[in-house]
């Protein structure tokens, strides 16, 4: 009996064709260096994660103040 194929998913970085498998330690980018530019990407937040602001709620816990500049 043969294995069965891995899937092909698009490389969000390139879009180029990427095995998903144990054998690509870059999942799911299809290489090292599609991952590093994510990452980079990340580093430098040219990705932010949108977030909905909620009036009256700071984001910090009770006995902590924002820092006066």
């Amino acid at each position: 009996m043969s294995a069965a194929t891995p899937p092909k998913v698009r490389c969000p970085q390139c879009a180029g064709e990427s095995v998903w498998s144990p054998e690509n330690p870059w999942r799911p980018f299809c290489s090292e260096r599609c991952k590093l530019i994510d990452l980079g990407c990340w580093a430098d937040e040219s990705y932010r994660v949108p977030v909905q602001e909620v009036p009256g709620v700071s984001g910090l816990p009770d006995n902590e103040t924002p820092p006066q500049s």
